[in-house]
C-alpha cells in the first residue's frame, strides 16, 4: 500500500508537472524542497528521473517547435557551467551563493519588464547555458536563465526548447551520478512510483498551456522566474 509520504510526494510532482507542462519550467521550484522534506531519498535521483520523463513527454508533444540551434549553444555553455557549479558547491558557503543566484535572477526578471529585451542569439544563449549549468548544479534553479532569454518566443517554442535542454541536462547528470555509484535500485523504484502522478500532471497541463498561449506565456515565465528567485533568497536568509 502506498505510504502517506509517497502520496504527498506524488501530489507535489503532479503540481510541478502541471506548471512545467504549461509554462516550460518550474517543477524543481516546487518539487525539490518538498520532496526532500517528504523523503530525502527522493532527491536527487528519483526527481531527476521524473524530470527526464517530463522532458521526453514535452519534447514528443511539441517536437517541431524545438529551437535546436539554441539548444546546441545552451548546452555548449552548460558544460563549463556545470563545472563552475561543482566548484561553487565545493568552495563557497551555500547560503551566500544561493542569495547571489536569487538576486541575479530577480534583477534579470525586473530588467526584462522594463528596458531589457533579451533575444536567444548565440552569445546570450552561451551565457545563459553557463548560468543555467552553474545555478542548476549549485542551487537547483537552472530554468530561469534560459526561460527569460526565450520570454518573447511562442509558448510552444519555450516549452519544447527548455524540455530539450532539460532532457539533455538530465542525461548528463544521471550519467555522472551513475559513474559515481550514486544510483541505487530503490531510487528507480521510487521514480517509477511517482511516474503516474507525473503523467496526470502533464495531461492536465494541456488545457493550462492553451490558456497561457493566449498571450499570457511571457507573464507566466517572468512570474515563475521571479518567484523562484524569491524562494531561493528566503531559503538562503532563513537557512
Amino acid at each position: 500500500m502506498i505510504s502517506v509520504a509517497l502520496a504527498l510526494a506524488g501530489l507535489v510532482v503532479l503540481a510541478g508537472a502541471l506548471i512545467q507542462g504549461a509554462a516550460g519550467f518550474g517543477m524543481n521550484l516546487i518539487a525539490a524542497p518538498l520532496l526532500a522534506l517528504a523523503d530525502p531519498r527522493l532527491v536527487p535521483v528519483p526527481l531527476l528521473l521524473i524530470a527526464g520523463a517530463h522532458a521526453v513527454l514535452s519534447m514528443a508533444r511539441e517536437w517541431h517547435d524545438i529551437d535546436w540551434p539554441g539548444v546546441r549553444w545552451a548546452m555548449l555553455g552548460r558544460l563549463p557551467g556545470t563545472i563552475l557549479g561543482v566548484v561553487a558547491v565545493a568552495t563557497l558557503a551555500p547560503r551566500p551563493f544561493a542569495a547571489i543566484v536569487g538576486a541575479s535572477v530577480l534583477i534579470c526578471g525586473l530588467l526584462s519588464v522594463t528596458s531589457w529585451r533579451p533575444t536567444p542569439t548565440p552569445g546570450p544563449l552561451l551565457l545563459a547555458g553557463v548560468a543555467s549549468g552553474t545555478f542548476g548544479t549549485a542551487a537547483s534553479i537552472g530554468g530561469p536563465p534560459l526561460a527569460l532569454l526565450y520570454q518573447h518566443s511562442s509558448g510552444r517554442q519555450i516549452r519544447a526548447t527548455l524540455a530539450a535542454c532539460f532532457g539533455i541536462g538530465t542525461v548528463i547528470s544521471l550519467t555522472g551520478l551513475g559513474i559515481g555509484g550514486q544510483i541505487q535500485t530503490n531510487h528507480l523504484v521510487l521514480g517509477l512510483a511517482l511516474l503516474p502522478f507525473l503523467v496526470v500532471g502533464f495531461a492536465l497541463s494541456g488545457p493550462a498551456r492553451r490558456i497561457l498561449d493566449a498571450g499570457r506565456t511571457r507573464a507566466a515565465v517572468i512570474t515563475i522566474a521571479m518567484v523562484s528567485a524569491l524562494v531561493l533568497l528566503v531559503r538562503s536568509l532563513l537557512g
